[in-house]
């Protein structure tokens, strides 16, 4: 449990993070990731990472269990700090950084995607930023790497998800795999951009980064600021205190309206796993 390493195979480092039951990081956690992807970036002997997770989803964002465990803000202002460090590490390392996403990424999840350099994703992937329901804010800088602009603000405001394929047709997922497959296409991914020569892919990464329409920090860490806003006025435990009660909306996909089958083209199973991963995570 926790955060791990290993090099599967030259030039190669993956990075595995796994908190049963749903994968909703500590404080700890985040800082431990955040460690973790600087330490394989700087490393000379790696040209990509690969970010991947355990267990029944990618992620479900913050352990808001531990929040409300503290009576302060300790907690708060440690997930907040600790979620920055984890998103500026994934898009600041050295080499490019592939996400295997399998399952749900929610929440903070959508942070470190949406900073990776590529997404393999599993055929049951969703992904979506519950906050709202949560009584937090966030991410909408990450989510709009995703998705376009009206569609980044509809589905932040309904906090809906969308599937692998949505995202894959909108170019931000480069593929979209049966779930046993995931492991092996994003480590052949990564393959592919560990062959080429390690300087340069270096300097390609620093280019990428430097020629970005939108600083991506400067970005979520103004968002952070309405999200201590809503700590410190009460807003955000009065959501949370009534999370899971019925006034949350549906999931659903943006293409058409939410019902009890889930998102259009994807199976039931995507609503009630996202539902309980998030209600998990949460109460």
């Amino acid at each position: 449990m926790g955060v791990s390493t290993a090099s599967p195979a030259k030039g190669m480092c993956l990075v595995t993070v796994d908190f049963p039951p749903v994968n909703a990081l500590p404080v700890q956690g985040w800082y431990d990731l955040a460690d973790a992807i600087r330490a394989a970036g700087r490393d000379p002997g790696n040209r990509c990472v690969v970010l991947a997770a355990e267990g029944r989803g990618f992620n479900a964002g913050v352990d808001i269990k531990e929040m409300q465990r503290d009576p302060g803000h300790t907690a708060l202002i440690g997930a907040n700090r600790g979620c920055y460090e984890a998103f500026a590490a994934v898009y600041e390392c050295e080499v490019p950084v592939v996400a295997a996403v399998g399952g749900f990424c929610l929440g903070g999840g959508i942070g470190l995607v949406g900073n990776a350099d590529a997404i393999v994703a599993s055929e049951d992937a969703v992904f979506g930023l519950p906050e709202l329901d949560r009584g937090a804010l966030g991410a909408a800088t990450h989510l709009a790497r995703l998705v376009p602009q009206h569609l980044m603000r509809a589905l932040y405001y309904t906090s809906r998800t969308v599937t692998a394929r949505e995202l894959h047709a909108h170019g931000s997922v480069w593929k979209v795999v049966p779930r046993e497959q995931l492991a092996v296409e994003a480590m052949e991914l990564a393959a592919e951009i560990a062959r080429k020569d390690g300087t340069l892919i270096r300097l390609a990464k620093a280019a990428i980064n430097g020629i970005d329409p939108v600083d991506v920090r400067r970005s979520y860490r103004f968002e952070q600021g309405f999200t201590f806003e809503a700590g410190l006025s009460g807003v955000a435990d009065r959501v949370r205190d009534t999370f899971g009660t019925g006034g949350r909306s549906g999931t659903g996909g943006p293409s058409g309206a939410p019902g009890p089958s889930g998102p259009p083209g994807t199976s039931g199973a995507h609503p009630t796993t996202t539902a309980a991963a998030t209600e998990e995570a949460s109460s």
